[in-house]
């Protein structure tokens, strides 16, 4: 009986110690990186912690104590504030870089300062704490680099463009064909490009004869040219109006005698030509006699 109760204490010393031990082993993973400076750049292992020590900000909560109008003394929280030389104000990101912006690192050291139950707060705490987290914020900013942070990479077997490397995609507009001969994009964020375009294939259209726009589209609904539609001197042109006409309508005077008969103004010709021709013979003949 005493045997089992010294192996059960025994037990429970030893689960104890392990879960103690265990406790000390996680606590011991997260780290604190202590700034001497509200200002600059911090550089550290993703997920730890970022504070700064309240010495940085001693003249900036003195000021802001000062110009807060509440009778508040500033170098009492000044002082007070430089007592706490570990401030929570961010963590280091999982990425190559963030930041502790004024904002985060004013209202850390006004939750520090409140905390610390300083007689230098004036009459109006309030307004005080307003005044140093303003005047903190204007005057801090921290950038957090990771220093352990790696870029995703590419998997294998593809290539930036997202198509498998050595396999025939569809370019852009539809033409197939390899996409080795694309641009790919940069990692800063500018986009890829894609060869010119050819167009040589894409067949043309080839210029017609210009048509008056008032005979493009006629009122009954035929084009010109149309086989259907009644051409110039064939069929009846009675069915037209005064402004429309086929070319070529022309019609001869009319005549009563026959079309062989021999008119007047021929005849008159004829006696004409026959009485010069007479009188050129006999000058020529009376100029040869003499």
């Amino acid at each position: 009986m005493l045997v089992r109760k010294l192996l059960t204490v025994a037990a429970l010393a030893a689960f104890v110690t392990g879960g103690a031990f265990l406790s000390t082993g996680t606590a011991s993973a997260t780290t604190t990186l202590v700034s001497n400076s509200c200002t600059g750049s911090v550089t550290g292992q993703m997920g730890d912690q970022v504070a700064i020590d309240g010495a940085s900000v001693k003249t900036l909560v003195t000021n802001g104590a000062n110009n807060a109008g509440t009778l508040a003394i500033g170098s009492w929280a000044g002082d007070s504030i430089a007592k706490n030389h570990s401030i929570p104000v961010g963590q280091v990101p999982n990425a190559t870089g963030g930041e502790a912006t004024g904002a985060a690192i004013g209202k850390a050291v006004r939750t520090a300062l409140a905390n610390s139950g300083t007689w230098g707060l004036g009459l109006d705490w309030n307004k005080t704490l307003d005044s140093v987290e303003s005047t903190v914020a204007k005057g801090c900013g921290l950038t957090l680099l990771a220093s352990n942070y790696v870029a995703p990479s590419t998997p294998a077997g593809r290539s930036d463009t997202g198509a498998p490397q050595g396999s025939a995609g569809t370019a852009p507009g539809g033409a197939s064909g390899n996409l080795s001969n694309l641009n790919p994009g940069t990692a800063g964020g500018t986009g890829g490009s894609a060869p010119m375009r050819d167009y040589s294939g894409i067949p043309t259209a080839t210029a017609g004869t210009a048509v008056a726009p008032g005979v493009r589209y006629p009122a009954n609904g035929t084009l010109p040219g149309d086989a259907s539609a009644p051409q110039a001197g064939v069929g009846d042109q009675s069915g037209q109006g005064a402004d429309i006409r086929d070319a070529g309508n022309a019609q001869s005077l009319a005549s009563n005698g026959a079309s062989n008969d021999v008119q007047l103004p021929m005849l008159i010709a004829v006696i004409v030509l026959a009485g010069v021709t007479a009188g050129l013979v006999r000058t020529w003949v009376l100029r040869r006699a003499a």
